[in-house]
């Protein structure tokens, strides 16, 4: 017999399984995980060290972003919490990109931390139906032994054993946890809360292949001892954009909302950071750290110049704390201050807590399957940043697909799988479960190819009705999608029925933007009006009586506007992809300067550099890789071997 864990069940064992899903961590992506089981009919139990930690927010104070913002509008179309949650909590909300073409518009918000706490504390311990809590520490798992292993259970740090059919583990940074400020450090998950070694060791000895990985947090520094007018200051939106589509609008007043601060550091901060790097254990360890979020020290080692930008961003309506975003340093608490004295408003800034780094134990996420089952174990998923991830959005989605999936586990039934053409999280699985990761993986549009279809404003369209046949999107959610998806569908289809000269369009509505010089001759659609001639809804039901029910309906005039827009682009980029998989077993020389590329985005560019695939066929299974990047790699082919482009060719906007 195999012995897998110190706490084997033999395979004729009877197990008196108390709870269908367990799940260990009450996190980001514990509390989805949980919450989303639970949702899907589980029995569930989750087990956190402290039950008042539930939903810290253990880093920066928001949500969102462009990609992350994504994540969350998916999570949200599963039913999920976190975006309910920060449209109830967040006290700035700002759509980032703007200025660019929806599919890369990137939701965000700061995040009141002790509202968006609370409320999570209720949803969890008061509000969602077949879920309990407990506090304790597991030290080890359960597991039956057998021709496959199947987990059973856990083993408690107090002796207690509590089954389970199955089990998700959302541990976070706490798998052999260590802090670092200076050249001190001390085992911890988070500041003040101890590290977990059983797990670690138990995964280990069932085979699992574990890495080590680093991140950090800033120092917090007190409001009244900045000197805001010194720094730039942006506000938040006008009319803020819900993150949940179960929202109508955020619960904070608009002018109500707490701007951001914009400073940058000064020229004596990289020589206090190189002249300090002796005191810094944090920057020797040989152990990658976020790329795409780094310390402040690195930022200085990697880049030469003297101003970095720094936000400074409230923790709270009625929080004296400050988070410096862009700030984050772990030397010892005395250079840690000089440093930040040295950056433009902080002069005479004081510190509330000193900024720390943190290595931690991950699990190589190509040993899960797409369902975030791992391979090794029965029964047994991973979601977070056990998974090499970080940031609050990416454990969410995790933890959203592991509890839906141990749910259908339970009932016998085939996982969940989002494919990467239906959405970011089936981007980020996959990403995971197919490269794995050297350094915490963060979302960013580039990584998904078919991202104009991967919109914020449309995850519902896109997952709902598969949320509901996985049983995890409640009665309420689905009757209002139901019900949008209705009128949606209603509205198209009269606006594209309705056809005519532009013309006679422009007698109904003389503030048309076409005259003698336009395309008066032309024929356009009251969905084209919309679209390219940015026409209001409420102008075309001036004209079109059909249209009257649709009246005052913001939401649904924006969603129609942009997938009318990207309807036609995804047409031709499904044109594209076709011209593309017939030239598959084109041949890619050995010697494309990838790097010079410079029709190709710096993703792609560093991404092919890398893998130097043989042929086209190759290129397009490399996540990331564009069907626009395709079309260029066989344009480059085609060009270089002297035989033209033959292609047609067709634009398509960036994003």
């Amino acid at each position: 017999m195999l012995r897998l864990t110190s706490r084997l069940l033999s395979a004729s064992s009877s197990t008196p399984f108390v709870h269908d899903v367990l799940v260990i961590g009450g996190g980001h992506a514990g509390c989805e995980a949980a919450a989303a089981a639970a949702r899907a009919g589980a029995s569930t139990l989750l087990l956190t060290h402290r039950v008042d930690t539930i939903g810290e927010m253990s880093c920066n104070p928001s949500f969102g972003g462009v990609g992350k913002g994504h994540l969350m509008r998916e999570v949200d179309a599963l039913d999920g919490l976190c975006a309910r949650l920060c449209d109830l909590s967040g006290i700035t909300y700002r759509v980032l990109n703007r200025s660019k073409g929806a599919a890369v518009w990137g939701p965000r918000a700061q995040i009141d931390r002790k509202i968006y706490k609370r409320l999570m504390q209720r949803e969890i311990l008061e509000r969602t139906d077949n879920l309990t809590v407990e506090a304790g520490a597991v030290e080890d798992l359960v597991v039956l032994d057998g021709e496959k292993p199947q987990v059973q259970g856990v083993l408690l740090e107090d002796g207690r054993t509590i089954f389970a059919k199955t089990v998700v583990i959302t541990t976070g940074t706490f798998l052999r946890g260590e802090i670092f400020i200076g050249m001190e450090s001390r085992p911890a998950g988070r500041i003040d809360e101890k590290a977990s070694y059983g797990l670690s060791n138990t995964l280990e000895r069932l085979g699992f292949k574990l890495g080590r990985l680093r991140t950090g947090t800033p120092a917090r520094i007190y409001k009244n001892s900045i000197a805001y007018d010194r720094c730039e200051i942006q506000k938040g939106d006008a009319e803020p954009s819900p993150f949940s589509f179960l929202s109508d609008k955020v619960w904070i007043d608009p002018e109500k909302q707490v701007p951001t601060y914009l400073t940058r550091t000064t020229a004596a901060v990289p020589k206090l950071v190189k002249d300090n790097l002796h005191l810094n254990r944090y920057v020797s360890e040989e152990i990658n750290s976020p790329r795409h979020c780094p310390s402040l020290e690195a930022k200085i080692i990697k880049f030469s110049m003297q101003n970095h930008q720094v936000w400074l961003e409230d923790e709270g309506l009625d929080s004296d704390l400050v988070y410096p975003q862009g700030a984050g340093t772990y030397f010892p608490p005395d250079i840690q201050l000089k440093i930040m004295r040295e950056i433009v408003g902080l002069e005479n800034c004081q510190m509330a807590r000193p900024g720390y780094g943190v290595c931690y134990d991950f699990v190589d996420p190509r040993q899960l399957r797409l369902t975030l089952e791992t391979r090794l174990v029965d029964g047994l998923f991973l979601a977070g940043q056990i998974n090499g991830t970080t940031g609050y959005e990416e454990a969410a989605a995790q933890g959203i697909v592991a509890g839906i999936n141990a749910a259908a586990k339970v009932r016998q039934e085939e996982g969940m799988v989002i494919d990467r053409t239906e959405g970011y999280v089936g981007v980020l699985i996959d990403d995971l479960t197919t490269l794995g990761t050297n350094e915490p993986y963060r979302m960013f549009t580039t990584r998904a190819e078919f991202r104009l279809h991967l919109r914020p404003d449309n995850a519902d369209m896109r997952l709902t009705e598969k949320g509901r046949q996985w049983k995890v999107v409640g009665d309420h959610r689905f009757e209002k999608f139901n019900e949008m998806k209705r009128r949606f569908e209603l509205a198209d289809q009269l606006l594209s029925s309705v056809v005519q000269l532009n013309g006679k369009w422009k007698r109904l509505l003389p503030k048309l933007p076409c005259g003698e010089g336009g395309p008066l001759h032309q024929a356009s659609s009251g969905l084209d009006l919309l679209h390219k001639y940015n026409v209001g809804l409420d102008e075309i039901c001036d004209v079109l009586p059909e249209m009257a029910e649709f009246r005052g309906d913001r939401r649904l005039e924006e969603r129609l506007r942009i997938d009318a827009f990207y309807r036609q682009h995804n047409k031709k980029l499904m044109e594209q992809m076709n011209a593309v998989r017939k030239e598959a077993a084109c041949a890619l020389p050995d010697d494309v300067d990838y790097a010079n590329m410079q029709s190709l985005s710096y993703e792609c560019r560093e991404k092919l550099a890398v893998a130097r695939p043989q042929t086209l066929g190759a290129a397009s299974r490399i996540p990331g890789i564009t069907p626009t990047a395709l079309v260029e790699l066989l344009r480059f082919v085609r060009i270089r071997n002297g035989a033209g482009y033959a292609l047609n060719s067709v634009e398509l906007p960036s994003n």
